[in-house]
């Protein structure tokens, strides 16, 4: 079932390094080949509490409409890809409608 998901996608590895554009450009391209189309929003920022610390950074919000599966598999390429913990998904819309001409 097609639903629509939201990844938080890091502009910066955990050594604080930022990430480059290719980098992402290169998941951008792996994504769309697994879904077909992605929307990119600006970046946003973030704070997230782990272990006791506060940690802040910015991060870019994508949807992506796929199944489950599909968003899975994108989480855990995204979790080598960007060298990261943990990712965050959530699920924005569990219909997803596509209307053509």
């Amino acid at each position: 079932m097609t639903q629509m998901w939201e990844i938080l996608v890091p502009c910066q590895y955990n050594c604080g390094k930022p990430v480059r554009t290719r980098h992402h450009q290169e998941w951008d391209k792996y994504v769309r080949k697994v879904t077909g189309g992605l929307t990119i929003f600006k970046p946003v920022k973030g704070q997230w509490v782990h272990e006791g610390q506060t940690y802040a950074e910015r991060m870019i919000p994508v949807r992506v409409a796929c199944s489950e599966k599909d968003i899975r598999k994108i989480a855990k390429f995204s979790l080598t890809h960007y060298r990261q913990l943990a990712m965050f998904v959530s699920l924005v819309s569990d219909k997803v409608l596509i209307i053509k001409p």
